[in-house]
């Protein structure tokens, strides 16, 4: 329900719109006077205002264009006497929303009123998708893999229920592209995606950007400010980079998620939300949990459905595949000849570990369009540490060259072993719990396994 805001000098008329309004449930403050009614306003935040033309003092427009300048968002209905249509006129043109005529209309009033909710709330969320709008990206995870076709079916299973998700991986592996197509492919996708990096902004103004805060409830407060999960109200909330987050700020989320109500900082009215969470971490919660740096209650709350993307690295015959989509962006929107790849510098790359993974691959694309525009690209072109891993064999682990098997059987059993762990790893999703009922192994033992071929994932 919206918080409303009346100014009238008779007292009749705040009564009489008080109780048309409190009875659909809306919370409702009022002022006899213009002055009055600007500090309601400057201690509130109210989601629709009406305002009577003649006043004591600043009249009704003086008032108007008072609010309009400072709050230009904010829905004002003009109330006005029988004789002042034409003054009212001059309201809707300076930007008012509406006007209603006394003796007030129950039915003009309720009408009046929902549809300025309503123009208020496509507002607010029209402001939250034009800050989504960047330079464009890819809006769904490219590749064949069978990793990849697993994650798609697991996104398309848990995108249309309510379900919250966590989702791990490496830095640059696109788990906002993820969570993208969690929202795009709910029930909410019509509703706002609101996005916060836990890891961007300082300890101190976490809460203020989560819950919001009031008008002076700390020095640079110099008005009451909406926050993320207000702001995300019937939509998804994206919480990236969870697992930055303090101890404190943590237990705070906690209670939000369970009960989908908060204050903002400084403030005492309870806003009750209906936010559908996802979350994202590139680091290992369970090793964080054991640090004693991240919430067990909190892990468990987050990952009612477990979503893990995998790195390049694992997926290297998606790398053709990536290039291609990126070499059609960068021509369409920067111009010039795309590149050709030779067929050793195409298996250099896909036999690079890319610490950065596809965010790497992405940028390291885009230097090599700025410096051998419309050339084929040999291994010769190729920064030297992608040279050196393709030499040290390490393409072989993509395309299993003769390089990839060593002289040594002690070393080729363990290299055999890391590729059918990594390989199973991979058909069960990450899970290592199913990977250890698929393959016959104790779960401990296969844990130890993973942790010393470097393959453990976060379930």
């Amino acid at each position: 329900m919206a918080q409303i805001v009346i100014i009238d000098d008779e007292e009749d008329i705040r009564a009489t719109l008080r109780g048309i309004l409190e009875d659909e449930g809306h919370q409702i403050l009022d002022a006899d006077s213009g002055e009055a009614g600007l500090e309601l306003l400057e201690r509130n935040d109210p989601d629709l205002c009406f305002l009577d033309i003649w006043l004591p003092g600043m009249d009704g427009l003086q008032v108007l264009d008072r609010v309009l300048e400072r709050y230009p968002h904010l829905p004002m209905i003009m109330i006005s006497g029988h004789g002042n249509i034409e003054t009212a006129v001059t309201a809707i043109k300076k930007g008012a929303f509406d006007f209603i005529e006394k003796p007030l209309s129950l039915e003009k009033v309720l009408v009046t009123t929902a549809k300025a909710v309503e123009f208020k709330e496509l507002r607010r969320e029209n402001i939250v998708l034009r800050s989504q709008i960047r330079e464009e990206r890819v809006q769904e995870l490219t590749g064949r893999s069978p990793l990849i076709q697993e994650l798609q079916t697991q996104i398309r299973q848990v995108a249309p229920t309510e379900a919250w998700v966590l989702i791990t991986g490496e830095n640059g592996t696109g788990k906002e592209i993820v969570a993208r197509s969690l929202h795009q492919l709910s029930r909410r996708a019509a509703k706002p995606m609101v996005e916060m990096n836990c890891a961007a902004i300082p300890e101190e103004l976490i809460e203020s950007e989560l819950f919001g805060h009031e008008k002076g409830a700390f020095t640079s407060a110099d008005k009451t400010q909406t926050g993320k999960f207000e702001l995300a109200h019937s939509g998804t909330l994206f919480l990236d980079e969870i697992g930055d987050m303090s101890l404190k700020t943590q237990a705070k989320i906690l209670r939000i998620l369970q009960e989908q109500r908060f204050e903002r900082v400084g403030g005492r009215k309870t806003i009750q939300v209906d936010v559908r969470v996802i979350a994202a971490t590139n680091k290992d919660l369970v090793e964080e949990i054991k640090a004693g740096r991240f919430r067990e209650d909190l892990y468990y709350r987050l990952k009612v459905f477990p979503l893990h993307v995998p790195p390049l690295r694992r997926r290297a015959d998606d790398i053709p595949l990536l290039l291609e989509m990126f070499m059609d962006t960068l021509t369409r929107t920067q111009g010039g000849k795309p590149l050709q790849f030779s067929p050793e510098a195409m298996s250099a790359l896909k036999g690079h570990s890319w610490p950065g993974n596809v965010r790497e691959l992405k940028n390291f694309l885009e230097r090599l369009c700025i410096m051998y525009p419309g050339r084929l690209i040999t291994p010769e072109m190729l920064p030297a540490d992608i040279g050196r891993d393709h030499l040290s064999g390490r393409a072989g682990r993509a395309g299993e060259t003769s390089d990839f098997w060593p002289e040594d059987f002690k070393a080729a059993r363990a290299r055999f072993e890391a590729r059918f762990l990594e390989k199973k790893l991979g058909a069960c999703g990450g899970n290592i719990s199913r990977l250890a009922e698929t393959i016959g192994m104790e779960r401990s033992y296969l844990y130890k396994k993973l942790k010393g071929h470097g393959l453990l994932a976060t379930e």
